[in-house]
């Protein structure tokens, strides 16, 4: 199952083991026992401080394996329903460490949080192994469990347990469930799932930002454009804040970047977290898992501008660096909301192995959309790419790779009027023949939605000076319309949203913030002493 550079690197990590575990196979005799089996075996001939045994409980999943701390009489809190290959192999090394008693890299406050939550939660996840987002659920969960013993995880693999799948409505992952109910579905942080089970955390954090002292500069936003800006502002030894719904931004949920030049090829979440790292090895202020709803802009120059949260908390700033990026554009037909993960997904490479075997549609035709059905051409029988153009405006490489493929068909200037369902999943879609005007069904069970992008700045609207299609106008400064707020990145009308883009207007815009600062802070008197 591993190879030898695979448990070379295993057996490193294993070294760091605190105390004896045990892992609790539940297999029966199918090949995937088989492979789970090889796999648990593999990993504990790696360390004497891991042992095995199997066990027949009928009422565990199989195959399944549990990680337990010899000894701990609260057994069975973490387990991994599948194997956990891909990107959840991560998940399984960190959940072998930390079960040992071997310290997680979390705040103390944050583990005390945890320890503090009433017992009785026993959490579902449901994953798919090609999913970037869903490690970061599962390791979250798992360290719940792993701190409270009244918590329980299990990481389930949706394309192991297919008939499970099918009976609970898995339509997208990572899929929640907690004491057997949905709890969330998509990318998840530890904090956002601390949120939602401790219901005082909200204000508790909301009275902490409240009390917070003025910034020299606040950026709103973390992804590549606010982490560049924070990093700038924060070599200048002024006091820097970043403020964010999720740091990382769009950029989590981006798969493969090759153009980031002097990288050769990395992945979103890859980036995000090198980001956050980057930022937090300054003295920056980071305040994650909070949306910016107002702007609120001094009478004066020099007058501190504010922030209003959606947790009603208001941050005040002397600049401003907003840097909140863009989101998936939805179709706006009747039925998407309806069946949004049922069926209505926004990422292939998460939600693609769940409709192993069916019929899904793309809507798109750019590169996103045409690189999405050449990667569901692989795993689902059949797709159907609708374009609204008369012609496709993916690379020509992507296109002709496209036409290749047997189980592709492409709809040109077909426009999307309908999601239709059962009321319980998506089963087709309508779409109107813009050269004939005739209207045509498909029948499907899945669409996948990648016709572009749309600013985040709906909260801007009559605080700034905003575009017809919504960006933030900026000057060649990053300079707004508003004094002393800047912007940077995809939210704004710079042309080409790329991520190296975003990195250097973020720069530029926190510069340009800075320079703002040094301007104010001289006397107006001397201003004009100097220019006599």
């Amino acid at each position: 199952m591993l190879d030898a550079s695979l448990k070379t690197q295993l057996k490193s990590y294993l070294e760091r083991l605190v105390s004896p575990i045990e892992l609790v196979v539940y297999a029966d005799a199918s090949a995937k026992s088989q492979e789970l089996q090889e796999l648990v075996h593999e990993i504990a001939e790696l360390s004497v401080q891991i042992s095995v045994r199997e066990d027949s409980d009928a009422a565990m999943r199989k195959p399944a394996f549990a990680v337990n701390r010899v000894g701990d009489s609260a057994s069975n809190r973490v387990v991994f329903a599948g194997i956990p290959l891909g990107h959840e192999f991560t998940s399984l090394v960190l959940a072998l460490l930390q079960v040992s008693g071997y310290a997680p890299k979390v705040d103390a406050d944050v583990m005390a949080q945890i320890r503090a939550l009433p017992g009785g939660l026993h959490f579902e996840t449901f994953i798919s192994l090609s999913c970037h987002n869903c490690p970061d659920v599962v390791q979250s969960l798992n360290l719940m469990a792993v701190l409270n013993p009244g918590i329980t995880s299990t990481m389930i693999d949706g394309a192991l347990f297919q008939d499970e799948v099918s009976e609970k409505q898995i339509m997208a992952v990572p899929s929640v469930r907690l004491n057997g109910e949905a709890f969330g579905q998509g990318r998840m942080t530890l904090e956002e799932i601390l949120a939602r089970v401790d219901t005082g955390a909200a204000a508790r954090a909301a009275q902490k930002l409240d009390a917070k002292e003025d910034f020299d500069l606040l950026v709103v936003g973390g992804g590549p454009a606010g982490a560049s800006a924070a990093i700038y502002a924060a070599r200048k030894g002024i006091r820097t804040g970043v403020v964010a719904e999720r740091f990382g931004g769009q950029v989590l949920d981006t798969m493969a970047i090759e153009n980031f030049i002097s990288v050769h090829e990395t992945d979103g979440p890859k980036l995000a977290a090198g980001l956050e790292q980057h930022v937090r090895s300054y003295d920056v202020d980071i305040m994650n898992m909070q949306r910016a709803v107002a702007l609120k802009a001094g009478g004066n120059a020099g007058d501190a501008v504010e922030i209003t949260l959606a947790s009603g908390a208001t941050l005040r700033s002397r600049t401003v660096v907003i840097a909140t990026g863009a989101r998936w554009r939805e179709m706006n037909v009747p039925g998407e909301k309806e069946y949004r993960g049922r069926g209505v997904a926004y990422c292939p490479h998460c939600d693609g192995p769940l409709f192993k075997g069916k019929r899904v549609a793309v809507i798109g035709g750019g590169n996103s959309g045409v690189e999405a059905a050449i990667d569901l051409a692989g795993v689902v029988a059949h797709v159907t790419l609708i374009e609204f153009d008369s012609r496709l405006r993916a690379d020509a490489v992507l296109q002709d790779k496209l036409h290749s493929l047997p189980n592709v068909t492409v709809i040109l200037s077909a426009l999307t009027t309908e999601v239709h369902g059962d009321g319980r999943k998506m089963n087709g879609l309508s779409y109107r023949d813009r050269s004939s005007d005739v209207l045509h069904r498909l029948d499907l069970d899945g669409v996948f939605v990648q016709i572009g992008l749309l600013p985040n700045t709906d909260w801007l609207k009559g605080s700034l000076a905003l575009s017809p299609r919504g960006e933030i106008e900026v000057d060649a400064r990053g300079q707004t319309s508003v004094p002393g707020v800047f912007a940077a990145g995809d939210a704004t009308t710079v042309p080409f949203k790329q991520i190296i883009i975003a990195m250097g207007e973020g720069a530029k815009a926190s510069l340009s913030a800075f320079d703002h600062l040094i301007r104010i802070s001289v006397p107006a008197a001397a201003v004009q002493a100097s220019a006599a």
